[in-house]
């Protein structure tokens, strides 16, 4: 509207259109905030969905955790049970030392039950990769690089080298110097 037509319209018409006006503008004010507030609403759920979720998973892979702890554990407790007996016993010492290989190979089982082998050694050649040599023996009698002592046993889980063998191998100088 130009003045002209506001001059021309009676008095008081002009105060109802403003408060139209401001009419629309409230609700439509009113309309904005309830939207918001749904929107805050929805944020705040959607952000305790999350914050439960975080949870939920911190806790289920510290079970999963705990799982795998007890299955690796479960096989050697019953070594450890049988080396207290082993210590409580009034053995000879030969009843003692049969008594500790029962328990090495009841060990070695428990091992092979998590899949874990030890690592090839004696008549073996040297592979670098699975074995620490420590020493050599001068000999004539074995080939050259080939595993004539295990000092200390390594280990594979499945594919993996949980810790190379230690071992001395042979030195034939009559192959070396070929």
């Amino acid at each position: 509207m130009n003045t002209e037509q506001l001059e021309q319209n009676e008095p008081g018409t002009e105060q109802v259109d403003l408060e139209a006006g401001t009419e629309a503008h409230q609700n439509e004010l009113e309309q904005l905030r309830g939207e918001r507030d749904q929107l805050q609403d929805r944020l705040a759920r959607l952000q305790a969905e999350f914050d439960n979720a975080r949870k939920r998973e911190i806790k289920e892979r510290q079970d999963a955790r705990d799982r795998a702890t007890q299955s690796a554990v479960e096989p050697f407790l019953g070594v450890m049970d049988n080396f207290g007996l082993a210590l409580n016993s009034e053995s000879t010492i030969e009843q003692l030392r049969a008594g500790v290989q029962l328990i090495l190979k009841q060990m070695d089982e428990a091992l092979r039950s998590l899949s874990v082998q030890p690592v090839a050694t004696i008549g073996e050649q040297f592979d670098p990769r699975i074995h620490e040599a420590l020493g050599s023996i001068e000999t004539l009698e074995h080939p050259d690089h080939q595993v004539l002592e295990e000092i200390r046993r390594g280990y594979i889980l499945r594919d993996k080298l949980l810790r190379p063998a230690l071992v001395r191998i042979a030195s034939n100088s009559a192959q070396t110097s070929e």
